[in-house]
């Protein structure tokens, strides 16, 4: 099985002074090698390319055959890595915590920890009669969710 270490290795020297990050690298036993990459501003299919040759350029299929697929992370698919939801800081995410329902709200804070959303809830204050829409923040540590995602908003 080809060593996950120096595909790492590989990737990185491409990725090496471009605003690219590695998101998922994944090799199965039988040296499937997947690749996912992300940019704040999307992903360019030609970078994908890029990298597909340049990864193939740096692993010899004559010690260990393989097969490789280079890609994006994906628009709507779950956040993987801190820098995704460094990107987001603004913007709308779907949370769904391991126990409990879903929320969307706008990501507004992200730590090594966790990250913070704002949401829309109906808030009855002492002395009203009827609870009013507020924005109330909603912090989460990374190890209580399932999965964060990118709202796409039409």
């Amino acid at each position: 099985m080809i060593d996950k270490h120096v595909v790492e290795n590989i990737v990185s020297q491409w990725l090496e002074g471009k605003d690219y990050f590695l998101t998922a690298l994944t090799i199965s036993p039988d040296n499937r090698i997947v690749v996912e990459i992300d940019h704040q501003e999307g992903v360019w299919i030609d970078d994908c390319v890029e990298l597909s040759r340049f990864i193939e350029e740096h692993l010899d299929r004559d010690e260990q055959d393989f097969e490789l697929e280079v890609g994006s992370a994906g628009i709507g698919q779950p956040f993987k890595v801190l820098r995704q939801y460094q990107n987001h800081i603004g913007d709308t995410v779907e949370v769904a915590p391991k126990t409990g329902r879903k929320y969307v709200g706008t990501l507004t804070k992200v730590s090594e920890e966790g990250f913070t959303i704002e949401v829309e809830q109906k808030v009855k204050h002492e002395g009203q009669k009827r609870p009013q829409l507020e924005i109330v923040e909603m912090p989460f540590r990374f190890d209580d969710v399932r999965t964060v995602k990118y709202v796409i908003e039409f």
